[in-house]
């Protein structure tokens, strides 16, 4: 698989923008705004793509925020394991609004629904919300869904 880049939007009240995908993989699941990297992208310029397609957002590549550089291992499918950047963005522009792929909701940090998210992103999203930098990897059983083992350095 391509690597990926995740995005979550922050607002100057806190709120942190999350979608609830309405279709394809993770269908159902709360998640931040992101994909696959084009040929020719930087991640970052990735993210800033991804972000306006899902939600409708404009921001400069350049001020994303890394916060976790991660690498999702499915031993049992070599080809699905992908590396993966997970960015914070303060400033845009543009209206959020409902995508075909996303339906945006802003959300206070108390109030993120972990229970309906990735497996994974329980695991790893409350660590860089407290401000955290993180490196790690993240094994995955068979399903692609359920996590067995994770291993995280903060940087």
């Amino acid at each position: 698989m391509r690597d990926t880049s995740l995005v979550y939007p922050v607002r100057k009240d806190g709120r942190i923008l999350l979608g609830h995908k309405r279709r394809g993989m993770g269908a159902g699941k709360w998640n931040g705004f992101g994909g696959k990297r084009e040929d020719g992208e930087t991640m970052r310029e990735c993210a800033a793509r991804e972000l306006f397609e899902e939600s409708g957002l404009i921001a400069d590549p350049k001020a994303f925020e890394a916060a976790g550089d991660l690498y999702f291992h499915q031993p049992s499918d070599p080809s699905w394991s992908h590396a993966g950047i997970v960015y914070f963005i303060y400033a845009w522009t543009g209206t959020v609004h409902l995508s075909d792929e996303m339906e945006p909701k802003w959300f206070l940090p108390e109030e993120i629904p972990f229970g309906e998210m990735w497996m994974a992103d329980r695991v790893w999203l409350p660590m860089i919300l407290k401000g955290n930098k993180i490196r790690g990897t993240i094994y995955f059983e068979k399903d692609g869904s359920t996590v067995y083992d994770y291993h995280f350095e903060m940087v």
